[in-house]
Protein backbone atom coordinates (compact mmCIF):
# COMPACT_ATOMS: atom_id res chain seq x y z
CA UNK A 1 0.00 0.00 0.00
CA UNK A 2 1.34 3.47 -0.78
CA UNK A 3 2.83 4.83 1.87
CA UNK A 4 1.30 8.03 3.34
CA UNK A 5 2.56 10.57 5.08
CA UNK A 6 1.47 13.83 7.16
CA UNK A 7 3.54 16.84 8.05
CA UNK A 8 1.14 18.69 10.73
CA UNK A 9 2.70 22.26 11.67
CA UNK A 10 0.71 22.97 14.98
CA UNK A 11 0.27 25.26 17.59
CA UNK A 12 -0.15 22.83 20.29
CA UNK A 13 -0.06 21.68 24.31
CA UNK A 14 0.60 18.26 26.31
CA UNK A 15 -2.35 18.28 28.75
CA UNK A 16 -5.46 15.96 27.34
CA UNK A 17 -8.33 18.08 27.43
CA UNK A 18 -12.17 17.43 25.45
CA UNK A 19 -12.22 18.60 21.84
CA UNK A 20 -12.59 21.92 21.11
CA UNK A 21 -11.71 22.03 17.80
CA UNK A 22 -12.94 19.55 15.03
CA UNK A 23 -11.25 19.53 11.32
CA UNK A 24 -12.13 17.53 8.31
CA UNK A 25 -9.72 16.77 5.81
CA UNK A 26 -10.96 16.39 2.42
CA UNK A 27 -7.43 14.05 0.95
CA UNK A 28 -10.36 13.14 -1.92
CA UNK A 29 -11.01 16.82 -2.93
CA UNK A 30 -7.51 18.94 -3.81
CA UNK A 31 -7.86 20.90 -6.95
CA UNK A 32 -5.26 23.55 -6.81
CA UNK A 33 -1.78 23.90 -6.22
CA UNK A 34 0.09 25.67 -3.64
CA UNK A 35 3.03 28.17 -5.41
CA UNK A 36 6.06 27.60 -4.16
CA UNK A 37 6.22 31.72 -4.50
CA UNK A 38 3.75 32.21 -1.77
CA UNK A 39 7.07 31.30 0.13
CA UNK A 40 8.99 34.79 -1.12
CA UNK A 41 10.93 37.23 0.98
CA UNK A 42 11.81 40.67 0.53
CA UNK A 43 14.86 42.77 0.53
CA UNK A 44 15.20 46.13 0.83
CA UNK A 45 17.69 48.83 0.93
CA UNK A 46 16.61 49.70 4.26
CA UNK A 47 18.50 49.89 7.84
CA UNK A 48 20.88 46.57 7.69
CA UNK A 49 19.11 44.21 5.34
CA UNK A 50 21.37 44.73 2.88
CA UNK A 51 24.68 46.11 4.05
CA UNK A 52 26.13 44.78 7.35
CA UNK A 53 23.14 42.02 6.35
CA UNK A 54 23.25 40.35 3.32
CA UNK A 55 25.90 42.30 2.12
CA UNK A 56 29.43 42.73 3.90
CA UNK A 57 32.02 43.62 1.07
CA UNK A 58 34.54 41.02 -0.62
CA UNK A 59 37.39 42.57 1.51
CA UNK A 60 35.61 40.98 4.29
CA UNK A 61 37.94 38.67 5.74
CA UNK A 62 36.39 38.16 9.42
CA UNK A 63 32.75 37.23 8.12
CA UNK A 64 32.78 33.84 5.09
CA UNK A 65 31.56 35.27 1.95
CA UNK A 66 30.64 34.46 -1.42
CA UNK A 67 30.93 37.56 -3.56
CA UNK A 68 30.19 39.71 -0.39
CA UNK A 69 27.15 37.92 0.24
CA UNK A 70 28.01 36.09 4.01
CA UNK A 71 27.80 32.38 3.32
CA UNK A 72 26.21 31.68 6.69
CA UNK A 73 22.68 33.09 4.94
CA UNK A 74 22.84 31.52 1.55
CA UNK A 75 23.47 28.25 3.59
CA UNK A 76 20.06 29.03 5.44
CA UNK A 77 18.00 30.65 2.90
CA UNK A 78 19.04 27.65 0.63
CA UNK A 79 17.32 26.06 3.45
CA UNK A 80 14.64 27.48 3.85
CA UNK A 81 13.95 26.86 0.37
CA UNK A 82 13.38 30.84 -0.39
CA UNK A 83 10.94 30.50 -3.55
CA UNK A 84 11.73 34.05 -4.95
CA UNK A 85 13.31 37.37 -3.47
CA UNK A 86 11.75 41.00 -3.93
CA UNK A 87 14.50 43.50 -4.89
CA UNK A 88 15.84 46.51 -4.38
CA UNK A 89 11.92 47.75 -2.42
CA UNK A 90 9.75 48.88 -0.90
CA UNK A 91 9.73 52.65 -1.00
CA UNK A 92 13.21 52.60 -2.10
CA UNK A 93 12.53 51.19 -5.88
CA UNK A 94 10.82 54.36 -6.45
CA UNK A 95 13.95 56.40 -6.12
CA UNK A 96 16.32 53.67 -7.30
CA UNK A 97 18.10 53.98 -10.77
CA UNK A 98 19.29 50.76 -11.70
CA UNK A 99 22.03 51.85 -13.83
CA UNK A 100 23.60 53.77 -10.89
CA UNK A 101 24.52 50.33 -9.73
CA UNK A 102 26.08 48.56 -12.18
CA UNK A 103 29.91 48.58 -13.75
CA UNK A 104 33.11 49.34 -11.58
CA UNK A 105 31.97 49.92 -8.33
CA UNK A 106 34.83 52.73 -7.35
CA UNK A 107 32.76 54.50 -10.40
CA UNK A 108 29.15 54.21 -8.83
CA UNK A 109 27.62 57.51 -8.03
CA UNK A 110 26.01 57.84 -4.56
CA UNK A 111 22.72 58.64 -3.47
CA UNK A 112 20.75 60.00 -0.32
CA UNK A 113 18.34 57.02 0.76
CA UNK A 114 15.54 59.67 1.17
CA UNK A 115 13.39 57.23 2.52
CA UNK A 116 15.28 55.45 5.33
CA UNK A 117 17.39 57.34 7.73
CA UNK A 118 18.65 59.84 4.85
CA UNK A 119 21.85 57.40 5.11
CA UNK A 120 24.42 57.52 1.99
CA UNK A 121 23.65 54.73 -0.38
CA UNK A 122 26.90 53.86 -2.43
CA UNK A 123 25.05 51.93 -5.06
CA UNK A 124 28.19 48.75 -4.42
CA UNK A 125 25.39 46.18 -4.00
CA UNK A 126 23.36 46.58 -7.76
CA UNK A 127 22.14 44.58 -10.43
CA UNK A 128 24.48 41.72 -10.71
CA UNK A 129 25.19 41.47 -7.02
CA UNK A 130 21.55 41.09 -6.27
CA UNK A 131 21.01 38.28 -8.92
CA UNK A 132 23.81 36.64 -8.60
CA UNK A 133 23.16 36.44 -5.21
CA UNK A 134 19.88 34.62 -6.33
CA UNK A 135 21.47 32.39 -8.38
CA UNK A 136 23.55 31.07 -5.38
CA UNK A 137 20.48 31.03 -2.82
CA UNK A 138 18.30 28.92 -5.30
CA UNK A 139 15.12 32.26 -4.86
CA UNK A 140 13.60 33.41 -8.30
CA UNK A 141 14.80 37.38 -8.69
CA UNK A 142 11.60 39.43 -8.77
CA UNK A 143 12.61 42.71 -9.37
CA UNK A 144 10.10 46.47 -8.11
CA UNK A 145 11.08 48.69 -10.94
CA UNK A 146 10.85 52.60 -10.40
CA UNK A 147 7.55 54.27 -11.65
CA UNK A 148 7.67 56.85 -9.19
CA UNK A 149 10.36 58.75 -10.44
CA UNK A 150 11.80 57.14 -13.44
CA UNK A 151 10.98 56.43 -16.87
CA UNK A 152 9.67 54.12 -19.10
CA UNK A 153 12.42 53.89 -20.92
CA UNK A 154 14.70 52.74 -18.15
CA UNK A 155 12.51 50.39 -16.98
CA UNK A 156 12.87 48.49 -20.46
CA UNK A 157 16.39 48.64 -20.58
CA UNK A 158 16.47 46.98 -17.21
CA UNK A 159 14.18 44.00 -18.99
CA UNK A 160 16.62 44.25 -21.51
CA UNK A 161 20.27 44.47 -19.21
CA UNK A 162 18.95 41.30 -17.29
CA UNK A 163 16.98 38.97 -20.29
CA UNK A 164 17.82 39.84 -23.53
CA UNK A 165 20.38 37.31 -25.15
CA UNK A 166 22.59 39.64 -27.27
CA UNK A 167 21.26 42.11 -30.44
CA UNK A 168 20.46 44.79 -28.05
CA UNK A 169 22.59 47.63 -26.60
CA UNK A 170 21.63 46.51 -23.07
CA UNK A 171 22.69 43.12 -23.57
CA UNK A 172 25.85 44.79 -24.70
CA UNK A 173 26.38 46.34 -21.73
CA UNK A 174 25.58 43.52 -19.38
CA UNK A 175 28.14 41.93 -20.96
CA UNK A 176 31.07 44.20 -20.97
CA UNK A 177 30.12 44.48 -17.20
CA UNK A 178 31.15 41.19 -16.83
CA UNK A 179 27.91 38.58 -17.23
CA UNK A 180 27.56 37.30 -20.71
CA UNK A 181 24.18 35.05 -20.27
CA UNK A 182 21.33 36.77 -19.30
CA UNK A 183 19.53 36.29 -16.16
CA UNK A 184 16.09 35.22 -17.54
CA UNK A 185 14.38 37.52 -14.61
CA UNK A 186 10.32 36.83 -14.94
CA UNK A 187 8.93 38.45 -12.39
CA UNK A 188 8.51 42.64 -12.35
CA UNK A 189 6.44 44.86 -10.23
CA UNK A 190 5.56 48.26 -12.70
CA UNK A 191 6.21 50.65 -9.10
CA UNK A 192 5.89 50.31 -5.27
CA UNK A 193 2.86 51.47 -2.78
CA UNK A 194 2.42 53.99 -5.66
CA UNK A 195 -1.22 55.29 -3.66
CA UNK A 196 1.72 56.91 -0.67
CA UNK A 197 5.52 56.80 -1.74
CA UNK A 198 5.33 55.51 -5.34
CA UNK A 199 3.91 58.25 -6.43
CA UNK A 200 0.45 59.18 -4.08
CA UNK A 201 -1.60 58.12 -7.40
CA UNK A 202 -5.42 57.69 -7.86
CA UNK A 203 -6.02 54.60 -9.08
CA UNK A 204 -7.42 55.37 -12.01
CA UNK A 205 -4.35 57.31 -13.10
CA UNK A 206 -1.74 54.60 -12.35
CA UNK A 207 -4.00 52.46 -14.16
CA UNK A 208 -2.93 54.31 -17.36
CA UNK A 209 0.61 54.66 -16.30
CA UNK A 210 0.45 51.06 -15.63
CA UNK A 211 -0.25 50.68 -19.36
CA UNK A 212 2.10 52.48 -20.90
CA UNK A 213 4.74 50.87 -18.63
CA UNK A 214 3.33 47.18 -19.51
CA UNK A 215 3.23 47.82 -23.20
CA UNK A 216 6.88 48.27 -23.45
CA UNK A 217 7.98 45.29 -20.88
CA UNK A 218 7.67 42.71 -22.95
CA UNK A 219 10.37 40.22 -25.14
CA UNK A 220 7.97 40.32 -28.10
CA UNK A 221 7.59 36.60 -27.96
CA UNK A 222 6.27 33.86 -26.69
CA UNK A 223 9.46 31.86 -24.55
CA UNK A 224 10.50 33.62 -21.35
CA UNK A 225 7.25 35.79 -20.94
CA UNK A 226 7.54 38.12 -18.07
CA UNK A 227 5.43 38.24 -14.79
CA UNK A 228 4.14 42.22 -14.36
CA UNK A 229 3.04 43.05 -11.40
CA UNK A 230 0.81 46.13 -10.33
CA UNK A 231 0.81 48.15 -7.68
CA UNK A 232 -1.91 46.89 -5.71
CA UNK A 233 -3.44 47.87 -2.84
CA UNK A 234 -3.33 49.02 0.90
CA UNK A 235 -5.04 46.61 3.13
CA UNK A 236 -8.97 46.69 2.21
CA UNK A 237 -9.25 49.15 -0.22
CA UNK A 238 -11.06 47.15 -2.35
CA UNK A 239 -11.80 49.68 -4.68
CA UNK A 240 -7.59 49.85 -5.75
CA UNK A 241 -8.42 46.22 -6.72
CA UNK A 242 -11.68 47.07 -8.91
CA UNK A 243 -10.46 50.20 -10.79
CA UNK A 244 -7.07 48.27 -11.74
CA UNK A 245 -8.73 45.07 -12.69
CA UNK A 246 -11.51 46.81 -14.71
CA UNK A 247 -9.20 49.62 -16.59
CA UNK A 248 -6.53 47.54 -17.08
CA UNK A 249 -6.71 45.16 -20.03
CA UNK A 250 -6.15 41.46 -18.60
CA UNK A 251 -3.69 40.13 -21.44
CA UNK A 252 -1.25 43.20 -19.88
CA UNK A 253 -1.23 42.16 -16.56
CA UNK A 254 -0.62 38.91 -14.82
CA UNK A 255 -0.41 39.92 -11.07
CA UNK A 256 -1.95 42.74 -8.48
CA UNK A 257 -0.27 43.08 -5.63
CA UNK A 258 -1.60 43.80 -1.94
CA UNK A 259 0.25 44.65 1.02
CA UNK A 260 -1.04 44.10 4.73
CA UNK A 261 0.79 44.59 7.99
CA UNK A 262 0.32 43.20 11.18
CA UNK A 263 0.43 46.42 13.28
CA UNK A 264 -1.59 47.63 16.81
CA UNK A 265 -1.77 50.79 15.95
CA UNK A 266 0.83 52.98 13.38
CA UNK A 267 0.78 56.15 16.01
CA UNK A 268 2.15 53.61 18.55
CA UNK A 269 3.16 49.95 17.88
CA UNK A 270 4.35 49.01 20.54
CA UNK A 271 7.66 46.69 21.29
CA UNK A 272 8.80 44.12 19.75
CA UNK A 273 9.72 41.75 22.96
CA UNK A 274 7.62 43.38 26.52
CA UNK A 275 4.44 43.58 25.06
CA UNK A 276 1.55 42.93 27.07
CA UNK A 277 -1.06 39.99 26.41
CA UNK A 278 -3.69 43.29 25.56
CA UNK A 279 -0.78 44.36 23.09
CA UNK A 280 -0.37 40.43 21.78
CA UNK A 281 -4.28 40.02 21.08
CA UNK A 282 -4.43 42.81 19.41
CA UNK A 283 -1.49 42.15 17.18
CA UNK A 284 -3.49 38.77 16.43
CA UNK A 285 -6.30 40.50 15.46
CA UNK A 286 -4.61 42.47 13.01
CA UNK A 287 -2.64 39.58 11.60
CA UNK A 288 -6.44 37.79 11.28
CA UNK A 289 -7.52 39.94 9.15
CA UNK A 290 -5.65 38.66 6.29
CA UNK A 291 -7.90 36.24 5.85
CA UNK A 292 -10.90 39.08 5.13
CA UNK A 293 -8.33 41.30 3.45
CA UNK A 294 -7.69 38.00 0.74
CA UNK A 295 -11.25 36.80 0.56
CA UNK A 296 -12.42 40.14 -0.37
CA UNK A 297 -9.92 41.37 -2.80
CA UNK A 298 -10.44 37.60 -4.71
CA UNK A 299 -14.09 38.26 -4.93
CA UNK A 300 -13.54 41.63 -6.42
CA UNK A 301 -10.83 39.46 -8.77
CA UNK A 302 -13.44 37.06 -9.46
CA UNK A 303 -16.08 39.70 -10.79
CA UNK A 304 -13.50 40.60 -13.27
CA UNK A 305 -11.32 38.06 -13.45
CA UNK A 306 -13.74 34.49 -13.68
CA UNK A 307 -11.17 31.92 -14.94
CA UNK A 308 -8.41 32.80 -12.28
CA UNK A 309 -6.09 34.14 -14.50
CA UNK A 310 -4.24 36.89 -12.93
CA UNK A 311 -2.76 36.12 -9.55
CA UNK A 312 -3.36 38.08 -6.04
CA UNK A 313 0.12 39.12 -5.17
CA UNK A 314 0.67 39.80 -1.44
CA UNK A 315 4.36 40.83 -1.51
CA UNK A 316 4.55 42.93 1.67
CA UNK A 317 3.44 41.57 5.14
CA UNK A 318 4.33 40.38 8.74
CA UNK A 319 4.36 42.00 12.01
CA UNK A 320 5.30 45.29 12.81
CA UNK A 321 6.66 46.99 16.12
CA UNK A 322 8.58 50.04 17.37
CA UNK A 323 12.37 49.25 16.68
CA UNK A 324 14.75 47.86 19.44
CA UNK A 325 15.71 50.47 21.82
CA UNK A 326 18.62 52.45 21.31
CA UNK A 327 18.69 51.25 17.25
CA UNK A 328 18.21 54.01 14.54
CA UNK A 329 14.16 53.96 14.11
CA UNK A 330 14.42 54.62 10.89
CA UNK A 331 16.59 51.13 10.31
CA UNK A 332 13.05 48.73 11.84
CA UNK A 333 15.28 46.40 13.23
CA UNK A 334 13.60 44.61 15.78
CA UNK A 335 13.38 41.09 17.63
CA UNK A 336 11.48 38.19 16.54
CA UNK A 337 9.58 36.09 19.31
CA UNK A 338 6.46 33.18 19.65
CA UNK A 339 4.26 36.00 18.24
CA UNK A 340 5.79 36.07 14.59
CA UNK A 341 5.62 32.66 14.87
CA UNK A 342 1.92 33.16 15.36
CA UNK A 343 1.50 35.65 12.93
CA UNK A 344 3.51 33.14 10.12
CA UNK A 345 2.01 30.47 10.72
CA UNK A 346 -1.60 32.13 10.84
CA UNK A 347 -0.92 34.10 7.37
CA UNK A 348 0.90 30.79 5.39
CA UNK A 349 -2.31 28.93 6.67
CA UNK A 350 -4.60 31.49 4.85
CA UNK A 351 -2.67 31.78 1.75
CA UNK A 352 -2.62 28.19 1.14
CA UNK A 353 -6.76 28.20 1.47
CA UNK A 354 -6.48 30.62 -0.81
CA UNK A 355 -4.26 29.25 -3.50
CA UNK A 356 -6.59 29.36 -6.26
CA UNK A 357 -5.65 33.39 -6.20
CA UNK A 358 -2.80 33.79 -3.96
CA UNK A 359 -0.05 32.50 -6.11
CA UNK A 360 2.67 35.02 -5.16
CA UNK A 361 3.66 36.28 -1.12
CA UNK A 362 6.70 37.84 0.41
CA UNK A 363 7.20 38.33 4.07
CA UNK A 364 9.04 41.98 5.14
CA UNK A 365 11.90 41.38 5.26
CA UNK A 366 14.16 39.05 4.97
CA UNK A 367 17.43 40.37 7.40
CA UNK A 368 17.30 42.66 10.51
CA UNK A 369 14.45 44.18 8.93
CA UNK A 370 10.72 43.61 10.56
CA UNK A 371 9.85 40.04 10.84
CA UNK A 372 13.10 38.61 9.39
CA UNK A 373 13.82 35.30 9.25
CA UNK A 374 17.56 35.93 10.05
CA UNK A 375 19.00 38.34 12.75
CA UNK A 376 23.13 39.88 11.83
CA UNK A 377 25.33 41.00 14.64
CA UNK A 378 28.83 41.29 13.26
CA UNK A 379 30.03 37.77 12.81
CA UNK A 380 26.95 36.21 14.45
CA UNK A 381 23.51 35.06 13.01
CA UNK A 382 20.70 34.16 14.22
CA UNK A 383 17.80 31.96 13.00
CA UNK A 384 14.18 33.56 13.80
CA UNK A 385 11.05 31.22 15.22
CA UNK A 386 9.81 33.02 12.01
CA UNK A 387 12.09 31.26 10.17
CA UNK A 388 11.75 27.66 11.63
CA UNK A 389 8.16 28.41 10.84
CA UNK A 390 8.51 28.53 6.82
CA UNK A 391 11.23 26.04 6.67
CA UNK A 392 8.84 23.29 8.75
CA UNK A 393 5.67 24.86 6.42
CA UNK A 394 7.93 24.47 3.22
CA UNK A 395 6.64 21.20 2.59
CA UNK A 396 3.71 22.49 1.35
CA UNK A 397 5.49 24.43 -1.72
CA UNK A 398 4.03 23.32 -5.06
CA UNK A 399 1.85 20.57 -3.57
CA UNK A 400 -1.89 19.91 -3.97
CA UNK A 401 -3.99 22.12 -1.20
CA UNK A 402 -6.41 19.88 0.45
CA UNK A 403 -9.61 21.36 1.33
CA UNK A 404 -10.42 21.45 4.91
CA UNK A 405 -13.46 22.38 7.48
CA UNK A 406 -12.72 23.66 10.35
CA UNK A 407 -14.63 24.17 13.23
CA UNK A 408 -12.61 26.44 16.13
CA UNK A 409 -12.74 27.43 19.50
CA UNK A 410 -12.19 30.48 20.82
CA UNK A 411 -9.13 32.64 22.70
CA UNK A 412 -10.84 34.96 24.49
CA UNK A 413 -9.27 38.09 26.19
CA UNK A 414 -11.69 39.85 28.40
CA UNK A 415 -15.09 40.62 26.05
CA UNK A 416 -13.25 40.03 23.01
CA UNK A 417 -12.43 36.99 21.06
CA UNK A 418 -10.69 35.58 18.11
CA UNK A 419 -10.28 32.03 16.62
CA UNK A 420 -7.73 29.83 18.47
CA UNK A 421 -7.03 27.68 15.34
CA UNK A 422 -5.99 27.82 11.70
CA UNK A 423 -5.26 25.23 9.60
CA UNK A 424 -4.38 23.89 6.01
CA UNK A 425 -3.37 20.66 4.45
CA UNK A 426 -1.65 19.52 1.11
CA UNK A 427 -0.33 16.22 -0.53
CA UNK A 428 3.18 16.64 -1.95
CA UNK A 429 3.61 14.16 -5.21
CA UNK A 430 5.41 11.80 -3.43
CA UNK A 431 2.00 11.25 -2.24
CA UNK A 432 2.70 12.54 1.40
CA UNK A 433 -0.30 14.56 3.09
CA UNK A 434 0.72 17.56 5.39
CA UNK A 435 -1.63 19.15 7.95
CA UNK A 436 -0.69 22.45 9.50
CA UNK A 437 -2.32 23.70 12.34
CA UNK A 438 -1.96 26.71 14.29
CA UNK A 439 -3.18 27.64 18.11
CA UNK A 440 -2.60 31.11 19.35
CA UNK A 441 -4.03 31.38 22.96
CA UNK A 442 -1.18 31.84 24.77
CA UNK A 443 -3.25 30.46 27.84
CA UNK A 444 -4.74 27.40 26.97
CA UNK A 445 -4.11 23.94 25.06
CA UNK A 446 -6.03 23.08 22.49
CA UNK A 447 -6.96 19.68 21.15
CA UNK A 448 -8.10 18.87 17.89
CA UNK A 449 -9.72 15.91 16.81
CA UNK A 450 -8.76 15.68 12.62
CA UNK A 451 -11.11 13.22 10.63
CA UNK A 452 -8.83 11.88 7.71
CA UNK A 453 -11.23 11.17 4.25
CA UNK A 454 -10.31 10.13 1.65
CA UNK A 455 -7.41 8.39 2.70
CA UNK A 456 -6.09 5.96 5.71
CA UNK A 457 -2.64 6.28 7.89
CA UNK A 458 -2.04 4.52 11.17
CA UNK A 459 1.67 5.80 12.35
CA UNK A 460 3.03 9.19 12.88
CA UNK A 461 6.62 10.74 13.94
CA UNK A 462 6.50 14.64 14.46
CA UNK A 463 8.58 18.28 15.09
CA UNK A 464 7.39 21.10 17.17
CA UNK A 465 8.21 24.82 17.77
CA UNK A 466 7.46 26.31 21.31
CA UNK A 467 8.38 27.95 24.14
CA UNK A 468 7.36 28.94 27.64
CA UNK A 469 6.13 32.18 26.80
CA UNK A 470 5.17 34.16 23.36
CA UNK A 471 7.62 37.04 24.39
CA UNK A 472 10.27 34.33 23.97
CA UNK A 473 12.77 35.05 21.01
CA UNK A 474 15.93 33.69 19.99
CA UNK A 475 19.06 36.13 21.21
CA UNK A 476 22.80 36.22 20.03
CA UNK A 477 23.87 34.71 23.31
CA UNK A 478 21.24 32.14 23.19
CA UNK A 479 20.54 31.15 19.41
CA UNK A 480 18.71 28.37 20.04
CA UNK A 481 16.31 28.79 22.79
CA UNK A 482 13.45 28.02 20.26
CA UNK A 483 13.89 25.85 17.52
CA UNK A 484 12.26 22.31 16.30
CA UNK A 485 12.20 19.61 18.42
CA UNK A 486 10.62 16.08 17.90
CA UNK A 487 6.88 15.83 19.02
CA UNK A 488 4.37 12.85 19.83
CA UNK A 489 1.41 14.54 20.99
CA UNK A 490 -1.16 12.48 18.82
CA UNK A 491 -3.21 9.68 18.86
CA UNK A 492 -5.17 7.48 16.17
CA UNK A 493 -8.84 6.84 16.72
CA UNK A 494 -10.44 4.88 13.73
CA UNK A 495 -10.31 7.79 11.05
CA UNK A 496 -9.54 9.94 13.67
CA UNK A 497 -6.45 11.69 14.70
CA UNK A 498 -6.02 13.44 17.94
CA UNK A 499 -3.70 16.08 18.24
CA UNK A 500 -3.18 18.19 21.65
CA UNK A 501 -1.49 21.77 21.33
CA UNK A 502 -0.03 23.44 24.49
CA UNK A 503 -0.15 27.14 24.11
CA UNK A 504 1.63 28.90 21.07
CA UNK A 505 3.91 26.55 19.27
CA UNK A 506 4.38 24.60 16.03
CA UNK A 507 4.72 20.88 15.38
CA UNK A 508 5.65 19.00 12.01
CA UNK A 509 3.96 15.28 12.61
CA UNK A 510 4.60 12.69 9.43
CA UNK A 511 2.08 9.31 9.30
Amino acid sequence: MKKIAFTLLLLSATACVPAQNLLVLNADLGHDTISRNIYGHFAEHLGRCIYGGFYVGENNTKIPNRAGVRTDIIEALRKLKVANLRWPGGCFADTYHWKDGIGPKDKRPSMKNVWWGGVTEDNSFGTHDFLNMCEAIGAEPYLAGNVGSGTVQELIDWVNYTNQESGNPMADLRKTNGRDKPWRVRMWGVGNEVWGCGGNMRPEYYANIYRQYATFMTNWGNTNKIFRVASGANGDDYNWTEVLLRDIPHQMIEGVAVHHYSVIDWSKKGPATNFSEEQYFKTMQSALRMEEIVTRHATVMDKYDPAKKIAMVVDEWGGWYDVEPGTNPAFLFQQNTMRDAMIAGATLNTFHNHCDRVRVANIAQCVNVLQSVVLTEGEKMILTPTYHVMEMYNVHQDALMLPVNLKTGDYTFGAQKLPAISASASRDKTGKVHISLVNIDPNHPQEVAISLRGLTAKTAKGRILTSEKVQDYNAFDQPEKIKPLDFKGFTFSGDTLKVTLPPVSVVVLEL
